[in-house]
């Protein structure tokens, strides 16, 4: 019997494509020729402008993509994502898909880029993984900029009397590197500044990038940039990014960077790339000014929200749509049969190494046990008051029994609908069904509710995720954290609400625990307040800020060759 042929990989596909202008990916969603700023003939920057037009048709809808508890490969949301919306374009539905961009830390990392896959993903790859229109940079432009001005003025007098051991304000750097989890600075004498503890944070988890994500306007990132608390002062008075004289400067490095970028699909459908909060540290969504766009001129708008249901998806609603207004028709919830089947007890997937036998193998009891997590996912949705269509990313070792075993679970638990996608190999067409699903089950309005009210106390907040999200039975502080929550609380930021910083990998606090834990104690180490992003983030467990790299991170692997192009990149 003769090989089958090679699929090829996802950067070779994306070469073959044949890309639309871009001036006619936005020509055909309905951007005018005076609201698109051009960089290069694939990319380009979408003025805010289009959101003061008169509104002449209805809202669309928004679709959030999430998942299961992933493992360390992921489930394929994004490949989903984007089938989805190549699919409803070829259904004749006028769409739109919205993400994150890539942070450079997992691209370079283990996890590799964010394009999705396959026929499923957005073009030009490698500018989408690789720096875009610059936005990243701006962001630890405009962040370190507020750190290198809290060290001028303690040097040069400290008029504002500021408490050199609390400045809360760490630096920040779009690079996976343990090394500057924990730093000491002003060493070499006075004229470097006073020593002190401090350390940065990836860009992605940074507050000036939650804070560019939820902006709504210039007005508005300029107003949330000024009222961001970077330190205290000796009688302990909260000092903001305005008191420093900071947050004007911030906003200019940050000006273009409001304006989301235009990208497209394989199949040409538009993409609009904008912003990239981790949703394990920060909230773990794309921008509210891209999704507004989006919004106001497509008929659906396909999100995706960072992780499983219990991160970006919760965050989504109750940190972005709570500050927004914006309100999601339904969700799509994206599961793996590898992924459930190793939530119900067998095999382990380490990143780099070839999937162990007994998650290809047909195991219908560790299948079983695994739609626990499934069912978890469900109900964090329903829970949000949202429908959920189940979608299986299909892979090719997939045993059909086990796919319709799914598909006639999901309802028993909570699905509107379920439906297997084949985008990954067979791009839009492959998500031909989740559309049709999606449509159906989204037919209505919705009643999408957030989890808890603003007044709710920070603790009780905390002990609403960590019970009726996470499954804990109780939540631990460390002093600490007891300490920054009452000082929080009596500065007045108890109505803000919670994003929690915790692992992706469990539905726990620890990565190691898999299924659905039950019943333990949730410990949160610290607090930390974003005052100008709007919300407060404990952290949970041994959850870092700034990642670091592997033994063998794919930037190893990265490399240019001898025609210019570059290889490596996935």
């Amino acid at each position: 019997m003769p090989d089958r042929p090679k699929f090829p990989t996802s950067l070779e596909i994306a070469r073959q494509a044949r890309l639309r202008p871009i001036a006619d990916v936005a020509s055909a969603l309905g951007i005018e020729s005076d609201e698109l700023e051009l960089y290069g003939r694939y990319k380009a920057k979408i003025s805010l402008a289009v959101l003061d037009r008169p509104r002449n048709r209805p809202e669309g809808k928004l679709i959030a993509v999430t998942a299961i508890t992933p493992t360390p490969l992921g489930e394929g949301k994004s490949v989903t994502a984007i089938g989805l919306g190549q699919a409803l374009a070829k259904l004749g539905r006028s769409v739109a898909n919205t993400c994150r961009q890539p942070s450079l830390g997992p691209t370079l990392g283990i996890k590799g880029g964010a394009a999705g896959g396959g026929y499923a993903q957005i073009v030009p790859m490698e500018d989408f993984n690789l720096h875009l229109t610059g936005d990243f940079h701006a962001v630890t432009a405009a962040h370190n900029l507020c750190a290198a001005m809290l060290e001028a003025s303690v040097l040069h007098g400290n008029r504002l009397g500021l408490d050199p051991q609390n400045i809360t304000w760490r630096r920040a750097l779009d690079m996976n590197d343990r090394g500057l989890r924990a730093i000491v600075t002003g060493l070499g004498g006075r004229q470097n500044g006073a020593p002190r503890e401090t350390g940065f944070d990836i860009t992605a988890a940074s507050e000036t990038m939650a804070i560019l994500a939820l902006a709504t306007s210039l007005h508005d990132l300029r107003r949330r940039l000024g009222r961001a608390v970077v330190a205290f002062t000796t009688d302990g008075r909260a000092v903001t990014a305005e008191d420093l004289g900071a947050a004007g400067a911030m906003t200019v490095l940050l000006k273009d960077a409001l304006q989301p970028n235009l990208m497209q699909t394989l199949e040409g459908s538009p993409v609009l790339v904008h912003t990239g909060p981790f949703g394990n540290v920060a909230h773990g969504n794309n921008s509210v000014v891209a999704d507004r766009v989006a919004l106001k001129l497509a008929d659906y708008v396909v999100t995706e929200a960072g992780f499983g249901a219990d991160l970006g998806f919760e965050k989504l609603v109750d940190i972005t749509c709570r500050q927004s207004g914006l309100r999601l028709a339904g969700a799509v919830v994206v599961c793996t049969l590898r992924a459930l089947k190793m939530h119900g007890g067998v095999g382990k997937i380490s990143p780099g190494k070839p999937l162990p036998p007994e998650l290809l193998d047909e195991n219908l009891p560790a299948l079983e046990k695994g739609l626990a997590v499934l069912a978890a996912a469900l109900g964090i949705v329903e829970r949000m008051g949202v429908k959920a269509v189940v979608a299986i990313n299909r892979f090719e070792s997939d045993s059909d029994r086990e796919l319709e075993i799914v598909l006639k679970r999901a309802p028993e638990l909570g699905a509107a609908a379920a439906a297997v996608s084949d985008a990954f190999a067979r791009g839009g067409e492959g998500g031909r069904g989740l559309a049709e699903a999606a449509i159906k089950a989204f037919d209505g309005t919705g009643e999408m509710r957030l989890l808890y009210p603003d007044e709710l106390p920070v603790k009780e907040k905390i002990e609403v995720l960590a019970t009726q999200i996470y499954g804990a039975a109780g939540v631990s502080y460390s002093d600490e954290a007891e300490r920054k929550i009452k000082l929080y609380s009596d500065l007045g930021f108890a109505r803000l609400p919670i994003c929690m910083a915790k692992t992706h990998l469990s539905l726990s606090h620890d990565p190691q625990w898999k299924g659905v834990p039950q019943g333990y104690e949730f410990p949160i180490r610290d607090v930390r307040l974003a005052a100008g992003a709007g919300f407060l983030y404990p952290i949970a467990g041994e959850m870092q800020t700034m990642p670091g790299l592997g033994s063998d991170p794919a930037a190893a692997h990265l490399d240019i060759d001898e025609h210019g192009q570059i290889i490596g990149l996935f």
